[in-house]
């Protein structure tokens, strides 16, 4: 069954959740960690479950942040509104395409790639697919790394709202996109925390992995 070198489940041996320490386990497949005290248990619990709904609520967010105004503007008693996309198609017509291109990555293009990468994940583990896995772990570690660079938007309209506040000259005050895409990027963190990615490793023993 086991075309590799032993897994540390097979030695009973489990790494703690919190703090990472290994500990062996004892015939109820639980302990507690000599380091921190946590339960240890051989796979998160319902990982893939919790995943799911997280990511899916995450791809639900991901919509009115998208479509939805992220700043209003105010300048001299006229109000306009500006989505992600208008920023974007902004920079472009000025000549600014490299800020163009930071602002669609960072705010369009990672988000989705990184949900789209979490869901094929899930949808691996769950069909029991076992080619590639050491791929898999990669994209598992890269899909954790692109989540830090995903609130750019969020960030520089914070710091706009805060400094531009020059009464009826100009005015910038943030949309409801703003509230929609942090949701969206601390749930698709969340999914990712709770996806256990060595359940990529437990080929097809599917039922038993997450406890």
């Amino acid at each position: 069954m086991h075309d590799c070198a032993p897994r540390a489940r097979d030695l009973g041996l489990a790494g703690c959740h919190t703090c990472g320490k290994v500990v062996r386990l004892g015939p109820r497949h639980s302990g507690l960690c000599t380091r921190c005290g946590s339960r240890v248990h051989y796979r998160k619990h319902d990982s893939v479950a919790r995943s799911w709904a997280l990511l899916i609520t995450a791809f639900l967010l991901y919509i009115p942040a998208n479509t939805e105004p992220i700043m209003y503007t105010i300048s001299l008693g006229n109000e306009s509104a500006s989505t992600i996309m208008n920023g974007v198609i902004y920079f472009l017509e000025h000549g600014d395409w490299p800020l163009a291109l930071v602002i669609f990555s960072a705010s369009v293009m990672l988000p989705l790639l990184k949900m789209l990468a979490i869901a094929y994940l899930l949808f691996s583990v769950q069909r029991g697919r076992v080619s590639g896995r050491r791929e898999k772990t990669r994209l598992y570690l890269i899909a954790e790394v692109m989540g830090r660079w995903s609130m750019v938007d969020v960030f520089v309209v914070a710091l706009l709202a805060a400094l531009v506040q020059l009464g009826v000259l100009t005015t910038i005050e943030p949309g409801p996109a703003g509230m929609a895409f942090a949701g969206m990027v601390i749930l698709t963190m969340f999914a990712a925390m709770a996806f256990d990615p060595r359940l990529i490793w437990d080929q097809t023993e599917t039922k038993d992995d997450e406890h």
